[in-house]
């Protein structure tokens, strides 16, 4: 499995590629600058080198190339850049695809209050994500709520992650890929238009870091064992 990160040099993106890398997944990191997604590449690469027995397989590339062999597209850009980026990518995307979409349309992209969510006319930045695709791109939203400061740092993520797709058999996959990274439960959020609750989640806990100095996360508790996915 082939795992694309467009936006990969970002700290949400490299940090899922660290934690997927060092699961053994292949990971190709995209960015504008096929340069800089290299020099990311080889960095995490070094990183994952560290783990016990993992050979790296990380390699970086500019952003549509990246998707166009990959299994997996995991979209980790910045709310302002993703309609532009998802229209870059949109020809390297195929039928079967699945498209993870990280996106929360916080204020703070059009210089408002990173605690506050900007109104998306599709109702959630995953659902104009799933506009936006080609027909057949299976969408799914996931990861929101899981600091990127936390994946960076070594050990478990104390944090569950709530996966929404109208796509059953995709949320399924994305939610075993999220439990590769050690600490992490998933739970099965419903279909996509859900995805518009969890978005908001980051603010409020955007809103408690900021408060705080820390780097909050999400349990949903009082389900039994088999509703996270463990």
């Amino acid at each position: 499995m082939s795992i694309a990160i467009i936006g990969g040099t970002g700290p949400e993106g490299s940090g899922l590629a660290l934690r997927w890398g060092r699961a053994g997944e292949t990971i190709v990191i995209g960015s504008r600058d096929p340069q800089r997604a290299a020099e990311a590449a080889a960095k995490l690469s070094g990183k994952v080198c560290g783990a016990a027995g993992v050979p790296p397989r990380v390699s970086g590339v500019e952003n549509k190339t990246a998707c166009e062999s990959a299994d997996i597209v995991v979209l980790t850009v910045p709310f302002e850049g993703q309609a532009e980026m998802l229209r870059h990518i949109r020809p390297a995307l195929h039928l079967g695809q699945i498209l993870v979409d990280t996106t929360v349309p916080l204020a703070a992209s059009v210089g408002g209050r990173p605690t506050r969510r900007l109104g998306v006319w599709q109702g959630s930045a995953a659902q104009q994500a799933a506009e936006l695709a080609p027909e057949g791109v299976l969408v799914v939203s996931a990861f929101h709520n899981v600091s990127a400061e936390l994946l960076h740092h070594d050990g478990p993520v104390d944090c569950d992650v709530i996966v929404c797709s109208d796509d059953r058999a995709a949320a399924r996959r994305i939610r075993a890929l999220a439990r590769k990274i050690p600490g992490v439960r998933t739970v099965d959020g419903g279909k996509l238009e859900n995805a518009r609750i969890v978005e908001q989640i980051t603010g409020l806990l955007i809103g408690f870091n900021i408060r705080s100095k820390g780097h909050s996360g999400l349990r949903i508790t009082g389900l039994p064992p088999e509703a996270y996915d463990i």
